[in-house]
């Protein structure tokens, strides 16, 4: 099998988040054009037609797209810088951080994110080989000189009349030709498609070779939703994250996908990133003082009456809390926005939709709810008042997680500064005693 080629001559362009880009005609294939007017469909980019070509406008997406003729990079703008996205993507997907020496093997250059989730992937195979990749038993029919397993006599009688030169002959043996293994060669034959580093691309095609192959792109993806873990095959879980990831072309919101035609590429949706980021970070952090998730979906925020179908509000965190013996539980939620809010004020759109949340699900007198952002240049905390003519509406805490530092980090900063609902009955003696003014506190 021949070693992946790389396409040297397609020219590489690159661009941030939110960020503008001019391209000729020439560069753009109708195919193309129906690629990328599929992303804009989903609102992920923007194309335009102009005298002088195509202008292409990136939303808040970053990776790569190889296309028929150009290569798009699209980098992070402000949020999650460059060297720490690996470490945040991790976290929200709940995998160990790649190793920091893999890491930086593949940061030294200009490749960026892309070949960062390969690495990652190819980190997670070669441990896998390393331990002996899983085998299970697999049921297979076989024609031979000797009897081997069982007889098929059905096929045996139709297909050979009685003949006994060869058998027909059913097996149930343990082999590593099972979907576990397939999936991840899958994902190691398309990550080869759009990387720019060629040592990489060679060493996940060598890699590829040690597991068997799937059929398809769309069979591997199939069968990682059906894949159940236990502890037999719990160890590739991490392998699997990072092919789910690589196989749909995006992420969260399988983002590549444009009815029929495929595009090699890996984007992702830094507000879904955020929001995974979020919804990890309030858990772990109100998990020490009783808190647990709740599904907000199982008693939404719903208008009724409009035209169409009934709208919902729903928080991208609820959390769940212990009450007082009058109240069998607080409600607290969350809402993570990827915008600058360490900057500039809360939008009047987003302190309505708070102040919505705080109406449904909190009780009167405990009318609370978070708005978590990025905040690059260090962590930011603030309170907003909503008050009306009959009293306080809602009051609204605003928490800038510093995307600088690790997430885990973020965590426990943002444990320290929320007031968690029924605090003084429910912080366990240790947080109690750790930092009991900041605990505390109202924002």
């Amino acid at each position: 099998m021949a070693v992946p080629v790389l396409m040297p001559d397609r020219p590489e362009i690159r661009l941030t988040e939110y960020e503008s880009v001019l391209l000729e005609h020439i560069q753009l294939t109708r195919r193309d054009v129906e690629r990328l007017g599929a992303l804009q469909a989903r609102k992920r980019l923007r194309l335009d037609q102009v005298a002088a070509g195509w202008r292409l406008t990136a939303d808040a997406t970053v990776g790569v797209l190889t296309l028929d003729r150009v290569r798009l990079v699209i980098e992070p703008k402000f949020a999650i810088p460059g060297e720490q996205l690996m470490n945040w993507l991790a976290y929200a997907l709940d995998v160990p951080t790649p190793l920091e020496t893999t890491a930086r093997r593949w940061t030294t250059g200009s490749e960026g994110y892309a070949d960062l989730v390969a690495a990652a992937l190819l980190e997670q195979c070669e441990q896998l080989v390393r331990e002996g990749l899983r085998r299970d038993y697999v049921r297979r029919q076989h024609l031979d000189t000797v009897l081997r397993g069982r007889l098929d006599i059905t096929a045996q009688v139709s297909r050979r009349y009685g003949q006994l030169d060869h058998l027909h002959t059913r097996t149930f043996d343990r082999e590593a030709e099972i979907w576990d293994n397939r999936v991840l060669s899958a994902a190691l034959e398309v990550a080869q498609r759009y990387l720019a580093n060629s040592e990489l691309a060679r060493r996940l095609h060598v890699l590829a070779e040690a597991f068997p192959p799937a059929p398809t792109r769309g069979a591997a993806l199939h069968a990682l939703d059906r894949i159940q873990y236990t502890r037999l095959n719990s160890r590739y879980r991490p392998a699997h994250t990072w092919a789910r990831l690589l196989l749909r072309g995006g992420g969260f919101t399988d983002l590549l996908t444009d009815h029929g035609s495929t595009a090699d590429g890996l984007l992702l949706a830094m507000p879904a990133l955020w929001e995974a980021v979020v919804r990890r970070l309030a858990i772990e952090a109100a998990a020490p003082f009783g808190g647990n998730p709740v599904t907000a979906g199982s008693t939404p925020v719903t208008v009724h009456g409009d035209l169409g179908n009934a709208s919902t509000f729903r928080p991208d965190v609820l959390l769940e809390f212990p009450g007082p013996a009058s109240v069998a539980r607080t409600l607290l939620p969350l809402d993570a926005k990827y915008k600058r809010y360490d900057r500039h004020g809360v939008s009047a759109a987003d302190v309505h939709q708070l102040v919505t949340y705080c109406a449904g699900y909190t009780a009167r007198g405990e009318q609370r709810a978070v708005i978590i952002h990025p905040a690059p240049g260090g962590h930011t905390q603030r309170v907003l008042h909503v008050d009306g003519t009959q009293g306080i509406l809602g009051t609204l805490h605003v928490l800038g997680i510093d995307t600088h530092v690790s997430p885990q980090h973020g965590a426990l900063w943002a444990r320290s500064e929320i007031r968690w609902p029924q605090t003084d009955d429910i912080y366990p003696p240790v947080v109690r005693q750790g930092r009991p003014g900041l605990l505390r506190r109202l924002l």
